[in-house]
């Protein structure tokens, strides 16, 4: 079984700790959907929003980073893939810091990183598919 690389266990390090932070945005959001807090229903849909997208992007953040490291892969492409996980900052950044403001109810000028999380997104599912499957033809 091949070793996994510095910089995967880095990042994998890194990204585990983040799930702390999940996971007491999770209590926050539940205090805001019991009433604990007052928030418009635009606020309470970005804030669940960002919350899932987190929790599932870092999910599969790791998955892409540990299947793109194993493949032995080396290269731009290599680098790319990590895209994903910086998706997984960005497009719950945007819900999180769109919704900011006392009785928002339209995203503000923050929505704008949910877009460059997307776009990362896509350049990290892209980059780590091409290694993946350069991988698979050559072995």
């Amino acid at each position: 079984m091949s070793q996994l690389t510095s910089p995967t266990l880095i990042s994998a390090g890194v990204v585990l700790l983040t799930v702390l932070g999940i996971g007491y945005g999770g209590t926050f959001l539940l205090r805001i959907l019991n009433g604990g807090l007052e928030f418009t229903p635009f606020q309470k849909s970005s804030f669940r929003a960002g919350h899932a997208h987190a929790g599932v992007l870092v999910t599969l953040g790791l998955v892409v980073a540990l299947f793109v490291d194993l493949s032995g892969g080396r290269g731009l492409l290599v680098e790319l893939s990590y895209g994903v996980l910086f998706a997984a900052i960005f497009i719950p950044a945007g819900f999180f810091f769109g919704a900011m403001g006392r009785g928002r109810t339209r995203p503000g000028p923050w929505f704008n990183l949910l877009w460059v999380g997307v776009a990362s997104l896509a350049v990290g599912l892209i980059s780590g598919a091409v290694v993946l499957i350069q991988a698979g033809l050559s072995s």
